[in-house]
């Protein structure tokens, strides 16, 4: 047995390796893309010109952006053998569940270790596709094609409505889509990565990241803050509902990073989004259960630094974009597959499997085995 420092839980400051992806800043509240700052970015970036940085490391000039938004919309149509796939899931299948199947079903020889840029503009351009189909499918709406024209962001709203989005829509989620397309070393990111250390393809690696959404403490936040939005019902019980939900020894959800000791940068600017694409009254209520929370949290934790979230204003930008709650966390691992697919050609680009070693607390070697249990004679 490997004698191992007392180990991390979570393996929280445990550094695996190195990056040139993305920063993320916990004490300053800061998150960098290839050296440009998330503010820098949001509202001044489409999403396209985000993957282009993100896969290549430099911004697109005119003619590249041309070329890699071409080569996104090229790739949005589904072939005859995935369009089956999606129509054969089961009506009710939760969204997040039929992307995860169907992403898994792109895995072909098509898509063989290592990872290259084009795997990972098919991917990024037929996730949305693939889920949008499911979607209409299950509630007996018939799909709709890829439409020319249009850019990423807009295209998947289309999809899923069958009808163009509102250019206020399209700003909300554009921005969205820029502020959660990456985030360094998270939970899903990093099932990615091990599953590419394994030179698994990038398919296989892809549906492991979407496997880690499944759970609420990474990527399932936001459909609970509309829940606990709803909750509360109207900013005059924001304070009352906030300290029964404490003394109940509820977590207040969109609040606390377990990256960020100060404010999250994403919901700095997803907040001043909300104000510009909100309802007026859903707007209210979110500002009044934010000051409630934030005061409560502070008075009852003083020694915890706890913050507003991604999630929370995450949560009232994407309802102001005509999102579902259950498209929620699809939604945000759709932005998410333009980091995947930047940190998969990192992995790959200086691979080594990742495997980590635990400390061993279970009895001592020496013990027998009973008599009488051994394999039928």
């Amino acid at each position: 047995m490997v004698d191992a420092a007392a180990p991390q839980k979570g393996l929280e400051h445990v550094v695996m390796g190195d990056s040139r992806i993305a920063l993320v800043a916990g004490e300053t509240g800061g998150l960098v893309y290839r050296g440009f700052d998330i503010g820098e970015l949001a509202g001044r970036a489409s999403y396209e010109a985000v993957v282009h940085l993100l896969l290549y490391g430099d911004p697109p000039d005119a003619a590249q952006l041309a070329d890699l938004t071409a080569a996104l919309r090229d790739r949005r149509a589904l072939s005859p053998g995935l369009e089956r796939a999606a129509d054969a899931l089961p009506a009710g299948l939760a969204p997040l569940d039929a992307l995860r199947t169907l992403v898994s079903s792109m895995g072909d020889a098509t898509f063989p270790y290592p990872p290259t840029i084009a795997q990972g503009l098919e991917l990024i351009a037929k996730a949305p596709t693939l889920l949008a189909r499911a979607v209409r499918r299950s509630s007996g709406a018939a799909a709709v094609a890829p439409p020319l024209g249009l850019g990423h962001v807009a295209n998947y709203l289309y999809l899923l409505s069958g009808r163009p989005p509102t250019p206020a829509q399209v700003r909300a989620l554009e921005t969205y889509f820029v502020l959660l397309a990456d985030h360094g070393m998270n939970a899903s990111t990093f099932a990615l990565r091990v599953v590419l250390s394994t030179n698994a393809d990038l398919i296989a690696a892809a549906s492991a990241g979407l496997a880690a959404l499944k759970g609420p403490l990474h990527g399932g936040a936001p459909a609970r803050v509309s829940e606990m939005l709803d909750a509360v019902g109207t900013p005059d019980a924001a304070e009352t509902w906030v300290a029964a939900a404490l003394a109940r020894r509820e977590r207040l959800m969109g609040f606390g990073h377990r990256a960020y000791k100060t404010e999250d940068p994403r919901a700095v600017i997803l907040k001043r989004i909300a104000h510009e694409v909100a309802e007026p009254s859903r707007l209210r209520l979110a500002l009044a259960v934010e000051r409630a929370a934030l005061d409560a949290l502070h008075r009852a934790r003083p020694d915890q630094r706890l913050y507003t979230n991604v999630e929370f204003y995450g949560a009232v930008v994407l309802e102001a974009a005509g999102l579902p709650r259950e498209l929620f966390t699809p939604t945000f691992a759709l932005a998410r597959t333009a980091g995947w697919t930047a940190h998969a050609l990192e992995q790959a680009g200086d691979n080594r499997l990742i495997r980590p070693e635990v400390r061993y607390l279970g009895p001592p070697s020496g013990r027998h085995w009973p008599d009488g249990l051994g394999p039928p004679a």
